[in-house]
């Protein structure tokens, strides 16, 4: 396979420990790292596959494109559409950090007949051991390695006491607002481990859904929450329009004009919604028409998810969906 497009090759194998990479926890939906046992053509070849395979699924906002026409085909393309690579070894042996061209991504996708649902931000894990204390990213590969193989970025806490584990638990609109400034995300995924179970909480733009899991081993109760992750999210959010929605939509929570502008502007600048108006306002709250290549519940659902300072708030008479702007 011909790289010449390649812009970076840079082999660190026989180095003594290097800094550990964040493209995974980065939110760059282009940036994947993938495990390989060898420097080899092929297996180099294998991984830029699977990698490209993550993506697609990442940029198709969790869409299952793998029974699309001309995918088997892109697949066996990869290589032409990275933009660098580099090798790395880490704990669990040598990895390979991938990063393509996300044009090229995006007109892959569209090619492969996908109607775009929206790339997902990361989820923010936030998973306390059998002793009370945040897993690192370390012991918490296994579950970062099942989202990823679907298409689910993730992040880590900068610093574990910056954070009220106890309030984003209960969803609290304060502590949620920290972690869209901080990390630009609505997704948080808390966890507790105990012996041979664990007590998992998914908060998606303010709302908790709950479950537990078991499993013989610490990384197979991981690798099952990282599926169960997953699989809750697309529920929610992996939301494709057949045609244009027309709704109407109530924002609460607006203290002032900047607030208002904030707002419009957010949802101006996302690309699922073609048009907004105001159709009145009472109070902290504003009541608008919104046209949307989406349903109005997904719409909201995913606006809430995505970093924006937004939640999903209480139910409006007249209203279609309902947001709450956080400060």
């Amino acid at each position: 396979m011909r790289l010449s497009r390649l812009l970076i090759i840079t082999l660190l194998l026989g180095f003594s420990a290097l800094p550990p990479l964040h493209a995974q926890d980065s939110g760059s939906p282009y940036s994947v790292v993938v495990p390989v046992t060898d420097t080899s053509d092929a297996q180099r070849d294998q991984a830029f596959a699977t990698a490209l395979g993550q993506v697609l699924t990442r940029v198709a906002g969790g869409q299952d494109l793998r029974s699309n026409a001309g995918y088997g085909n892109a697949l066996g393309k990869a290589g032409s559409i990275v933009q660098k690579f580099q090798y790395q070894r880490a704990a669990t042996g040598l990895i390979l950090n991938v990063d393509f061209e996300p044009g090229s991504v995006r007109r892959l996708v569209s090619s492969l007949g996908a109607t775009s649902a929206g790339i997902k931000p990361p989820v923010l894990l936030l998973v306390q051991g059998t002793d009370g204390n945040l897993l690192d990213r370390t012991a918490l590969t296994s579950l970062a390695a099942a989202a990823a193989a679907r298409g689910t970025n993730v992040a880590y806490p900068d610093d574990a006491n910056s954070l009220d584990v106890a309030k984003v638990a209960t969803a609290d609109p304060a502590a949620l607002a920290t972690i869209n400034q901080q990390y630009h995300t609505g997704l948080v995924l808390l966890g507790k481990l105990h012996d041979d179970s664990a007590d998992w909480t998914l908060i998606s733009g303010g709302q908790p859904q709950r479950w537990s899991g078991h499993g013989a081993t610490e990384d197979a109760m991981l690798g099952d929450a990282g599926k169960g992750m997953v699989d809750r999210i697309g529920k929610q959010l992996n939301v494709i329009g057949a045609g244009t929605s027309e709704g109407k939509l109530w924002v609460s929570g607006l203290n002032s004009a900047t607030d208002y502008a904030a707002m419009l502007s957010t949802l101006q600048g996302d690309a699922s919604i073609k048009q907004v108006a105001t159709l009145g306002a009472q109070n902290d709250a504003v009541l608008l028409y919104v046209k949307a290549s989406v349903p109005m519940s997904g719409l909201a659902a995913n606006l809430a998810a995505g970093g924006h300072l937004l939640l999903q708030g209480e139910p409006h008479a007249g209203a279609d969906a309902n947001l709450r702007w956080l400060h």
